[in-house]
């Protein structure tokens, strides 16, 4: 299915029918990944799915999807595509805002973005800008901070201020 948010996916589904007093109960269980755009940095953004979905199936004599439990097929019908219903299953599961967890955004992009923060925007997209511009400060000082001792010390050996003297 053509999709803007969702590029590619890779998805178990398990369905289980059962039939009571001429209703079909259709369990759907969802799990896998499903490969995004990060809004941030416009990167690939894998995001775990694990949802469920239920719904009554039962015959009569139009089509009837009013109810958001039971669906009416015809009687005529012999087969009930789910494609759709999964589908909307996966799509409801992933949140509005696509992106990275703290860190872990392109570099490239988000010195991109600080290069240009000083652009013509104005008003609501300028107010926008500037939040988003926040966030990715705040994400790179948190990477910053996060440095291995290691490295520190190897730093400290370089520059010939060895606290260890």
């Amino acid at each position: 299915m053509e999709s803007e948010d969702v590029h590619d996916a890779d998805l178990n589904v398990t369905l289980t029918v059962e039939y009571k007093s001429d209703v079909y109960l259709l369990d759907f269980a969802v799990e896998g990944i499903v490969t995004l755009i990060c809004d941030r940095c416009l990167d690939d953004l894998e995001f775990p799915i694990d949802t469920t979905y239920h719904i009554n199936v039962k015959y009569g004599e139009d089509y009837n999807d009013d109810s958001e439990d039971l669906l009416v097929i015809p009687e005529s019908d012999n087969y009930l595509n789910v494609a759709y219903m999964i589908y909307d299953t996966v799509v409801l599961a992933i949140p509005i805002k696509h992106v990275h967890p703290l860190g872990k955004c392109n570099r490239q992009m988000s010195a991109m973005l600080k290069k240009h923060r000083a652009g013509a925007a104005t008003g609501e997209d300028a107010d926008l800008q500037n939040q988003l511009i926040e966030e990715m400060d705040s994400m790179d000082d948190a990477v910053e901070q996060q440095t291995d001792p290691r490295w520190d010390a190897l730093k400290n050996l370089a520059s010939g201020n060895d606290s260890n003297d």
